[in-house]
């Protein structure tokens, strides 16, 4: 199958399951090569829109009676999909690069975080190489920043008024999405010493034309 194949195939696939984009194959593979997602799991989905990946969170959290809680954070305001998720599932409509970790914290099961944070976040692609790459990394330092809080710049560095601490528990994960550069491997430079493992991922979903890649984080490590 040509390029063009490829796309179109999984495209049509996201139309047949109930797909609200074809973005869910690319969560649907991390899952399996990784389960980030389990059961009873309180997942934080930044940049949720269109939902793709918030049907495919609920899904993972598996029947409804195994409990769990999805939150989808985005600067559209959108619906959770019917189809897919339920009654776990909300969404936010702010502006993450300002939102305050405070406010996310207080959005979790009983105050104490998430297990789970994702990050699809990607910019406005201007066509400009180096400018998009500047602005993909921005967003995935600001979902690192929300995940780890002061183990990234230190205590009193940040100004959330907050305390400081990010919003993902001891022993969760994090999926952060970027565009291929060098300042996407200062990321993971950044990321590795708080988690137990990070590797990259490019999903067999990606447009063959896209840069995208996806750093996967797993089992924060106690402070």
């Amino acid at each position: 199958m040509g390029v063009g194949g490829t796309a179109d195939f999984f495209y049509k696939e996201a139309q047949r399951l109930g797909y609200v984009a074809r973005s869910a194959f690319k969560l649907l593979q991390i899952q399996k090569q990784h389960r980030l997602i389990t059961p009873a799991a309180a997942v934080l989905d930044l940049g949720c829109a269109p939902g793709a990946w918030l049907q495919v969170a609920c899904q993972s959290l598996g029947p409804i009676a195994a409990g769990g809680s999805v939150l989808g954070v985005d600067t559209k305001k959108i619906k959770p999909p019917p189809l897919h998720c339920d009654s776990r599932v909300r969404t936010l409509s702010a502006d993450v690069t300002t939102l305050p970790r405070r406010r996310l914290r207080a959005l979790s099961p009983a105050e104490k975080g998430f297990s789970v944070v994702l990050s699809d976040m990607c910019p406005s692609v201007s066509g400009i190489t180096t400018k998009d790459a500047a602005l993909s990394f921005e967003l995935a330092m600001r979902a690192l920043d929300l995940a780890l809080g002061d183990r990234i710049h230190g205590p009193g560095a940040d100004d959330d008024d907050d305390g400081g601490g990010g919003v993902l528990r001891v022993g969760g994960h994090l999926v952060v999405k970027l565009l291929e550069s060098e300042d996407a491997k200062e990321i993971n430079h950044i990321s590795k010493p708080f988690f137990k493992k990070t590797s990259w991922l490019r999903p067999k979903a990606t447009r063959p034309s896209s840069r995208e890649i996806y750093l996967i984080c797993q089992c924060l490590k106690p402070t």
